[in-house]
């Protein structure tokens, strides 16, 4: 595995003329699926002011998981699985107080992609006082699959992202593990100065399981499975660095935790965990995420009763 949590000089980086939206075009790739979500504040509450889709996604009627206002989001594949070549597009704006919590009806499965990849795209937008959590079910990743998530997003200094994810390898016929060819995930996160946009972390995960031994020391530590909680907030700092970390601890699981510089008021938070069971990452992340809602929202652990 190769990982790493970029921080840039506030002026300039080492990545040359980086650029809002950079990479994101879909080029020659066919959409297999596409979904616009817009959500604003109505009436107190968080509703959806712009929503469309195309193809093999949509998203389930909105509902509320408390009192707080906030609208949850089911994003739905139909057609269960991605293969070779299916590029999928999604686009979420959060309007100014708004708060949505996005979420997956079952596991993203990328099955074997022969000749090309699989590829999610997905741009971000969050207003001044917006709030997103992203929390989809697990991404597995079959034999012989190769998948790409860039994923752009773009944050008023005021607003507030938490992302969770997991990634575990699928089944394969000889029982072995890390089977799939390639898993690469791409986090630009941007930041609305007041001059111009900023790039506070650019966040690339990348997992080649036939290029090298990725159960070695310094790539997988032996584990085989991978979980990742992406913070960005102005209430971020080296206490909830701290506060996570210990929790951490409690769990079966290799895990570290990151700032990022501070960009106009807000930083960024990465914990990433190794283990070997996905219920452990997602207790883990969930742990997490609820100390988050908690202590910043009053709201209780998330319980989405999907099963």
């Amino acid at each position: 595995m190769s990982s790493r949590i970029v921080v840039p000089n506030v002026d300039a980086g080492p990545w040359g003329n980086v650029e809002p939206h950079a990479g994101l075009a879909a080029g020659e790739r066919g959409v297999r699926g596409r979904l616009v979500l817009g959500v604003g504040l109505r009436g107190g509450r968080s509703v959806a002011l712009r929503q469309f889709h195309e193809g093999a996604l949509r998203v389930l009627r909105p509902h509320y998981l408390d009192e707080s206002g906030q609208v949850c989001y089911v994003m739905v594949n139909p057609g269960g699985a991605y293969l070779g070549a299916d590029l999928f597009v999604v686009d979420v704006e959060v309007d100014a107080g708004a708060e949505l919590l996005l979420t997956t009806q079952s596991a993203t499965k990328i099955y074997r992609t022969p000749g090309s990849f699989a590829e999610q795209r997905m741009s971000v937008r969050l207003g001044e006082g917006a709030r997103l959590e992203l929390v989809p079910d697990q991404l597995i990743a079959y034999r012989e699959a190769s998948y790409r998530q860039n994923s752009h997003l773009s944050l008023h200094p005021t607003s507030s992202l938490v992302m969770a994810e997991v990634v575990t390898p699928g089944w394969s016929p000889d029982g072995a593990s890390f089977k799939y060819e390639e898993v690469r995930l791409r986090n630009e996160i941007w930041i609305d100065s007041g001059n111009g946009a900023k790039l506070l972390a650019l966040d690339n995960l990348l997992i080649r399981p036939p290029v090298n031994d990725v159960t070695g020391m310094g790539f997988m530590e032996g584990f085989s499975h991978l979980g990742s909680l992406v913070v960005v907030d102005p209430r971020v700092d080296q206490g909830l660095a701290d506060d996570l970390d210990r929790i951490s601890r409690d769990f079966e699981a290799y895990t570290g935790v990151s700032l990022t510089a501070t960009i106009a008021g807000t930083t960024g938070l990465v914990l990433r965990s190794l283990s070997n069971s996905t219920e452990e990452l997602n207790t883990l992340l969930g742990v997490c995420s609820g100390v988050l809602r908690e202590r910043w929202y009053g709201q209780g652990p998330l319980n989405l009763r999907k099963y």
